[in-house]
């Protein structure tokens, strides 16, 4: 399958608390996405919380766009990319 980065801009800063509501918020958005076969793997979030670089294993940009609008996130690109490890060319 698939690997994309998403990239998503949040002009006042993305809140998920760190309680039971942020964890329900999360799961909800990883059972959306399983409706259309894509696997939210983790993200980074800028320290300002404005910025997210989300990795997912997904069948196309289409799905990972399909369930963005139901999980009412934005988008704004979607890369395919794939992991480039150092530690592969060690002897």
């Amino acid at each position: 399958m698939p690997r994309y980065m998403v990239e998503r801009s949040f002009p006042h800063g993305l809140s998920i608390p760190q309680n039971a509501d942020g964890a329900k918020a999360c799961l909800g958005v990883v059972e959306r996405n399983a409706t259309e076969g894509v696997t939210w793997v983790h993200s980074y979030v800028t320290p300002d919380k404005k910025h997210t670089f989300c990795i997912y294993d997904a069948p196309s940009p289409e799905a990972i766009r399909t369930v963005a609008q139901r999980n009412q996130l934005p988008v704004d690109t979607i890369t395919e990319v794939s992991v480039l490890d150092p530690y592969f060319y060690r002897g």
